[in-house]
């Protein structure tokens, strides 16, 4: 079985899991997520799965002590591991591929400034996991250049996996870029998918965020996922693009108790003040 691009590209594909933890199961696709420098940078690689012909990639796998014995465990239990997918350079992200490309000699799916990236696929370009997951890659600049997001859908289920551009209830720096292009990348390109995809992102900072967010917005979504993540200690997969429209202040930008928060009432500039607020929170 191959993974097709759309646009001309073809590779095959192969999958890991272990101490992984399993957050989605749907009628062919399985996400399990692998955490990863728990306690510092608590990083998030997934690994996601046909369930039909076991074909699978591995998303961010950054941290190889942490994720090559999850490989192992997945390839040793029939997983056909065909690639490495990053959503952006960063070394907390795509800093693991030399040390992953040891052990399997993978392909890998990236930013243009990822280490040893094999293919850059377009914004919008799509390709094909086992006989029934789709992928759509989209293009997210600002936390980075580089920045992908990647669409997963099987069926009517989907997953967004978003690196360091959206975190539930938040939103990652402006490293390299401005404020126009996160507020592109989040109430643009993420907000236009369907509501309820759900949202993979590449770090579990909802605490922080949800901190930040009850002082900007004190509305019923944002207490809920307070309660939410004063409770549980992963948030990975639980929540929407639906619900981040609710109670991410990143994605509220014409809210008027968060323009009042900010002094603003341009959209650029309530997304600039708003990030400023928060580096300094």
């Amino acid at each position: 079985m191959q993974m097709t691009f759309v646009n001309a590209f073809k590779q095959t594909i192969r999958q890991p899991v272990f101490r992984s933890i399993l957050v989605q199961q749907t009628r062919k696709m399985h996400i399990e997520s692998i955490p990863m420098w728990e306690g510092t940078g608590n990083n998030y690689a997934y690994l996601v799965t046909d369930d039909k012909t076991k074909e699978g990639v591995i998303i961010d796998p950054a941290n190889p002590s942490e994720v090559l014995p999850s490989l192992k465990k997945a390839v040793d239990g029939g997983v056909k591991l065909t690639n490495i997918i990053n959503t952006h350079h960063h070394h907390d992200h795509a800093g693991g591929n030399k040390e992953i490309l040891k052990a399997y000699k993978l392909p890998i799916i990236g930013g243009k400034d990822c280490d040893q990236v094999t293919k850059t696929p377009g914004h919008g370009e799509t390709f094909t996991i086992g006989e029934g997951i789709e992928v759509k890659a989209l293009h997210t600049p600002c936390h980075t250049q580089d920045s992908i997001c990647y669409l997963f859908e099987d069926g009517n289920d989907r997953a967004v996996f978003t690196g360091d551009t959206l975190f539930i209830g938040g939103c990652g720096r402006f490293f390299e870029g401005t404020a126009e292009e996160m507020d592109a990348a989040l109430n643009k390109t993420l907000a236009a998918l369907p509501d309820d995809t759900k949202v993979f992102p590449g770090h579990e900072y909802t605490k922080g965020n949800v901190k930040f967010g009850i002082k900007v917005l004190q509305s019923e979504p944002v207490k809920k996922l307070e309660s939410f993540a004063n409770s549980n200690k992963q948030t990975q997969g639980k929540f929407t693009i639906g619900d981040e429209k609710q109670h991410n202040v990143f994605m509220r930008l014409d809210d008027p108790t968060v323009q009042k928060f900010t002094g603003k009432t341009e959209r650029v500039d309530v997304m600039a003040a708003l990030r400023e607020a928060k580096n300094n929170s």
